[in-house]
């Protein structure tokens, strides 16, 4: 090691970004790992040194309410962090096997947590004798460069099967499953939830395929993050889900996502939106031009004509007061022949430069229905939801491309000058889906 690299794992890291430079890959590759070596040191020697503490308290620690909150309070730590230190300390005493691999920085803190958590509480049907075995397999997945907390954890669930008890494991007790939804002041969703490990290895399954990273047809990487991608798969697998799946009747109906709007408040300009009718001459919540879901209330107009774009309707009559006069049945705007149709046609999403596959498009109406644009294939092109929504409702897009239907009856894509000064339409994007 260079006396530089040696400088820069043991020295202060003020002024360290200016000096850098002068290090190779190789030494900075080193100096990474070095330093993050010394942390373990450091991190054993803290643990150690808090918890003989804890065992002789002083009047400052007495005063703090325990050791765990003096640390927090003399440094820049939590107090759910300095109580974590304090208690690993506290619960490595029993098991010097772990504490030796954790004290020569084999074992990192949080893997310290897992194994001696296992050990406080093992399987009921483990027997005693066995514990000392069961700690050499946990030691072994949590050391070393290639020890991860799914390994850990994966030798955990093993053992806990191992010595299975009458008693259902956390991992398998459905009745323990919880799902939380709940709407927040700004409108927006919160999901929260616990399930048994088969509910949650259904769901991954489900997820796999909709979270995986997409990257852009140029080769740049997705820059969503993983729980963007999650969020994104989770929003698929539902309406895939109320697409296609047999989900049986609610209320009369196959379950779904039900819209209310005016037909006056769905015409694409915002001048014809509806206008106050209240009695006093204020503006009724009913009266806005917005969508409503019978859920979650308010959905705002152009989410609204985004979604009636593919969707089943149903035209219900209403009188001055929003009593229903009649209702017709409902009919698909875009039938299953039709889609099918266009899945031959553009083959994805049509949009240039997507690779959106036919499963994750939308049938776009090009002129939109509620303006008279009839459902035939002349009218139609498949989206992804992405170009959907910017079509639609993205600020700045809306309108500045143009889709028109060229004399091979194929959709044609017309940029905006921003893009193209010329304007030159561009073929839909078929050219790499064979």
């Amino acid at each position: 090691m260079s006396v530089l690299l040696s400088d820069v794992v043991s020295g202060s890291a003020v002024g360290l970004r200016g000096r850098l430079w002068r290090l190779s890959a190789s030494e900075l590759r080193a100096a990474a790992i070095e330093a993050s070596a010394e942390i373990l040191r450091l991190e054993a020697v803290r643990v150690a040194v808090v918890d003989e503490l804890s065992l002789r308290p002083d009047d400052q620690v007495i005063a703090s309410r325990g050791v765990g909150c003096w640390l927090a309070a003399n440094t820049m730590l939590q107090v759910r962090d300095g109580k974590k230190i304090a208690a690993l300390g506290a619960a490595l005493r029993p098991f010097p096997a772990v504490a030796a691999r954790f004290d020569v920085g084999d074992c990192s803190f949080e893997h310290a947590v897992l194994i001696v958590a296992f050990c406080e509480s093992p399987p009921k049907g483990m027997p005693e004798e066995a514990l000392p075995r069961c700690i050499d397999l946990l030691l072994a997945a949590a050391s070393g460069v290639e020890a991860t907390t799914t390994k850990v954890r994966n030798v955990i669930a093993t053992l806990e099967r191992v010595f299975e008890s009458d008693e259902i494991p956390p991992a398998e007790d459905v009745d323990r499953n919880e799902l939380r939804i709940a709407s927040t002041l700004n409108g927006r969703v919160v999901v929260r939830g616990d399930f048994d490990a088969l509910t949650g290895e259904m769901l991954l399954s489900a997820l796999s395929n909709l979270t995986m990273p997409t990257p852009a047809p140029d080769g740049t990487p997705d820059t969503r993050s993983a729980a963007k991608r999650t969020a994104d798969g989770f929003t698929e697998l539902i309406r895939r889900y109320l697409d296609c799946a047999k989900t049986g009747a609610d209320g009369g109906q196959r379950p779904h996502v039900n819209v209310h709007i005016n037909a006056r408040d769905l015409a694409e300009h915002r001048d014809c939106a509806a206008t106050p009718a209240a009695p006093d001459g204020g503006a009724a919540v009913s009266d806005l031009d917005v969508g409503h879901m019978p859920w979650l209330g308010p959905l705002s107009v152009s989410q609204t004509r985004l979604l009636g774009c593919d969707c089943f309707l149903s035209t219900v009559l209403l009188d001055d007061h929003g009593a229903p006069l009649d209702a017709k049945p409902g009919k698909r705007l875009v039938t299953a022949e039709q889609r099918v149709a266009l899945i031959a046609r553009d083959r994805g999403c049509a949009f240039p430069g997507c690779t959106c596959v036919p499963a994750w498009t939308d049938a776009h109406h090009i002129r939109h229905w509620a303006n008279g644009g009839p459902t035939v294939m002349n009218n139609l092109v498949l989206l992804c939801r992405s170009h959907h929504r910017l079509m639609h409702r993205k600020s700045g897009f809306v309108g500045k491309w143009v889709i028109r239907i060229g004399v091979d009856n194929k959709p044609w894509f017309i940029p905006p000058p921003s893009i193209d000064p010329q304007q030159h339409p561009r073929p839909a994007n078929t050219t790499f889906k064979t």
